[in-house]
């Protein structure tokens, strides 16, 4: 199922629908490579999520919480950019705690991430502002995603 998004604007307005969608327990994973939007994406969903600040890069600390009632739902933002395999993110703890959104950028630095929960994106640059997003919805995010992605194709 692909996407064009032609503009900032256009990646803020489906941040905000895919933060309208999120719950927790779900996981946006956000592949690409550098400069193809992943951070830009995952602001968008913080700030439709009801945060407020500038949302800076994990990636120095890797991982990056956010909690109510800065934001709708408990969220974790997660750049796996240094990390070297699936043992590594282990050692994170990510499954420690309340449900929360985890939005991984590079999950493929992990092995990837899949499930029922997990809406993976795959972001391409088609020129300076056009980018081409293509998803695999987990089960839980199929619907969701259609909704999203006006039937897509």
């Amino acid at each position: 199922m692909t996407l064009r998004i032609a503009s900032l604007d256009a990646m803020a307005q489906l941040g905000q629908a895919l933060a309208d969608a999120a719950q927790p327990s779900d996981t946006i994973a956000l592949s690409g490579d550098l400069g193809a939007g992943k951070s830009t994406l995952a602001r968008a969903i913080l700030n439709a999520l009801g945060f407020a600040g500038d949302v800076p890069s994990p990636t120095f600390a890797l991982i990056l919480p956010y909690d109510p009632p800065e934001v709708r739902i408990p969220v974790i933002h997660a750049d796996f950019y240094r990390l070297e395999g699936a043992m590594e993110l282990d050692e994170l703890g990510l499954d420690a705690g309340e449900p929360a959104l985890l939005i991984a950028e590079w999950p493929e630095r992990v092995g990837g991430l899949a499930g029922p929960d997990t809406l993976q994106l795959r972001i391409e640059g088609t020129d300076a502002s056009e980018r081409l997003l293509t998803a695999q919805p987990g089960l839980h995010w199929r619907e969701r995603w259609q909704t999203i992605a006006g039937g897509g194709s």
